[in-house]
């Protein structure tokens, strides 16, 4: 098992350690580390031989599996590139968070490559590239997220719907269930080949027993729903608040407006990241008697475990 995992597997049990947890990777001064000390970094944690049965009181230690955890990818043991690492995940997210409803394709462009990069990376494939359909499934839900989120607005305009009722709904209260649901989306399509060609589980010991499509479907639905619990909230929590600030007239200008409603995205955006990251383990666990029939004939654990994948 990748050291990634085996931390999260002895720090991460329960959702307030992975929360704190995640605040510390999404540390942006993380990115500012060069891939050479990050390969000795991981070096060194692959040496030590810790089996982390108990939490980590070394503060050294702890770092180093911070700067791992930012930075490594935990299956195939490779660097992420700096823009699509978890701190640089929440960096870029402020910058597509005010101009979202005219950068749809964008904003699904970077969070469809992040999905890319950082799912579980055992999935396998024979018969065709995997890394080309993949990218062609980005591509497909990409457009199709990016139409889904405009279509609202494009469709009130042609139409001329300018009714108070209408621009509420299609203002202020469609776009961020819309949002949700489209990231949820993209995340199903993207990693759509870990449900149809099975993901690796292991045992507590690290050793990997077979593919499990089920473990796949699973790994695939959490992360969705955190996705979408992440931009759903973002977005709909701040139109919320910006409606008492408008009635209580607190904001006189529309500059003034704009800047709140900035301030009130992005602190949401930074409260809720590490939430939505942490609501489900990043080492999976899924019981025995979930696994197909061929998983349940080559091990007698109980528990089975799995990368999640962000």
């Amino acid at each position: 098992m990748d050291a990634n995992l085996r931390f999260w597997r002895a720090e991460g049990q329960s959702f307030f350690q992975r929360f704190l947890l995640w605040a510390d990777v999404l540390d942006p001064l993380l990115l500012l580390k060069s891939s050479d000390e990050i390969r000795r970094t991981r070096l060194l944690l692959q040496n030590s031989g810790k089996t982390l049965s108990e939490p980590i009181q070394n503060d050294q230690t702890k770092q180093a599996f911070l700067l791992s955890l930012s930075s490594v990818h935990p299956d195939t043991d490779k660097i992420i590139p700096v823009l699509f690492r978890p701190p640089g995940n929440l960096n870029s997210k402020f910058i597509f968070a005010y101009n979202l409803s005219f950068l749809q394709f964008a904003f699904h462009t970077y969070t469809t490559g992040f999905t890319l990069l950082n799912g579980n990376g055992t999935t396998k494939a024979e018969e065709y590239s995997l890394q080309q359909k993949q990218i062609l499934y980005s591509l497909g839900a990409i457009s199709y997220a990016a139409c889904i989120g405009a279509l609202p607005l494009v469709f009130m305009n042609r139409y001329t719907l300018k009714s108070l009722l209408t621009q509420l709904v299609v203002r202020k209260l469609l776009p961020a269930p819309l949002l949700g649901l489209m990231s949820a989306f993209t995340v199903a399509v993207v990693r759509s080949p870990e449900f149809e060609n099975g993901i690796e589980v292991m045992d507590r010991n690290g050793k990997v027993v077979g593919l499990s499509q089920k473990a796949g479907e699973k790994a695939v639905k959490e992360t969705a729903l955190s996705r979408a619990v992440l931009f759903g909230t973002t977005f709909f929590l701040p139109a919320v608040l910006m409606h008492f600030v408008e009635r209580a007239k607190l904001a006189k200008t529309p500059h003034a407006l704009a800047s709140v409603r900035m301030l009130m995205i992005t602190s949401v955006l930074a409260g809720m990241l590490p939430v939505s990251l942490s609501m489900f383990p990043q080492c999976g666990e899924i019981k025995r008697a979930d696994l197909e029939p061929e998983i349940l004939a080559s091990t007698d654990e109980t528990e089975l475990f799995y990368n999640r994948g962000i």
